[in-house]
């Protein structure tokens, strides 16, 4: 879980970010508009290589009026190898659910300073997997491994984070 609070996360406006960085913009987004209710999403992407790298997307929607979203890119390099598409997309939502983990916990702490008056719900986690294509069989997997760590899985075509935003910067 350290490797999400050590480095930084990338946003197209903001450029690099560290974790708290990331909380105090998202916290600066939804103070915009505070009247508007806001989901948090976390998904993720790989390539398909034998090493992959793994963009782990932090979004933020405002419900009907878009969003912002943030990006780390996690690497391997040679210490971990993936020989199967299987790997790599358990590897995808492991990521997911670990970085969920760390961003729910961190923002419980700030519920209690961030001003009453933000509307926001932590709950989706995008996976890149669905009913067409070989990762059809895999969806109860995933979807389980979401559940359990205690988040509401999405899946294609509607998992965005994963299969657009993250997808991107694969």
């Amino acid at each position: 879980m350290q490797r999400f609070e050590e480095g930084y996360f990338y946003n197209p406006t903001k450029g690099n970010l560290t974790l708290d960085g990331t909380l105090q913009e998202m916290m600066s987004y939804m103070l915009e508009k505070p009247d508007i209710h806001y989901e948090i999403v976390v998904g993720c992407d790989s390539p398909s290589e034998e090493e992959p790298h793994f963009p782990v997307a932090i979004v933020i929607l405002r419900k009907g009026a878009g969003g912002r979203f943030f990006l780390k890119k996690i690497t391997y390099h040679k210490e971990r190898q993936f020989y199967n598409f299987r790997q790599r997309i358990l590897e995808e939502v492991l990521l997911s659910c670990e970085l969920a983990l760390v961003l729910k916990e961190a923002l419980e702490k700030k519920k209690m300073v961030w001003p009453k008056i933000l509307k926001w719900e932590f709950i989706y986690i995008h996976a890149d997997v669905g009913e067409r294509g070989a990762t059809r069989e895999m969806i109860k997997q995933v979807t389980g491994l979401i559940r359990g760590s205690g988040f509401e899985p999405v899946i294609k075509p509607y998992s965005f984070a994963a299969s657009a935003i993250s997808d991107r910067y694969t």
